[in-house]
C-alpha cells in the first residue's frame, strides 16, 4: 500500500554506536543516490542503555570518512523505545538476538523486523528452520581496523537490496 507519510527504517544493534549508526548512514546515502532520500526516514537505535548519549564510535567515524561517508557527527547513541519501534515500517536487526529482542519488545504489533544481511545477495542463503545467526553481523567494537571495514562492507553489500525492497512501499517508487 502505497502511504503519502515517509516510510520509517530504522536499523539496530547492540549500543547503537557503531553497527547501526554505520547502516543508517550507508542507507541514507543509498537512498539519497536513489532518489528516495526525501521519501524515507532512516535512523538507529540499540537494544541497550550502556552507550546512552555517546557518539559513534571514532573507529566507525574512521571507517566511514575513508569511504567517503558522513561521520554521524551529532549522533547521539540511544536505547529503542515500544513507541519507536510501533512506528517504524522496517527494523533491520544487526543479529538474530537484536531480531529476537525486538520481536518481543514489539509484542502483537510487530512491525517487519528482518536480520540487515537477509538482504546481502552474496549472504548465505537461510533455509526452512535454519538459525538466524548464520547472518549476524558482527561486532566490530571488540575488534581492530578490519574489523570495521568487514562491517562496513557487509553494511554496503545489503544496502542497494534493502532500497529494492522498500521502493514499492514508497509513494512515487
Amino acid at each position: 500500500m502505497i502511504s503519502a507519510t515517509p516510510f520509517r527504517l530504522m536499523t539496530v544493534c547492540t549500543g547503537n554506536i557503531c553497527r547501526s549508526p554505520m547502516a543508517e548512514i550507508v542507507l541514507r546515502d543509498r537512498f539519497s543516490a536513489a532518489g528516495l532520500g526525501d521519501l524515507v526516514v532512516v535512523d538507529s537505535s540499540g537494544v541497550s542503555d550502556e552507550e546512552r548519549g555517546n557518539p559513534v564510535d571514532r573507529r566507525a567515524r574512521a571507517v566511514l570518512a575513508a569511504h567517503g561517508y558522513p561521520t554521524g557527527d551529532g549522533h547521539r547513541a540511544h536505547r529503542i523505545t515500544p513507541d519507536e519501534l510501533a512506528t517504524r515500517a522496517l527494523v533491520l536487526a544487526m543479529t538474530a538476538q537484536h531480531a529476537r529482542v525486538l520481536r518481543r519488545l514489539a509484542g502483537g504489533a510487530a512491525p517487519q523486523v528482518l536480520l540487515y544481511r537477509s538482504f546481502d545477495p552474496a549472504a548465505p542463503a537461510l533455509a526452512p528452520g535454519a538459525r538466524e545467526d548464520v547472518l549476524d553481523i558482527a561486532d566490530p567494537w571488540y575488534g581492530g581496523p578490519d574489523d570495521f571495514e568487514l562491517c562496513l562492507s557487509q553494511l554496503e553489500a545489503a544496502a542497494d537490496a534493502i532500497v529494492t525492497h522498500t521502493r514499492p512501499h514508497l509513494p512515487h517508487p
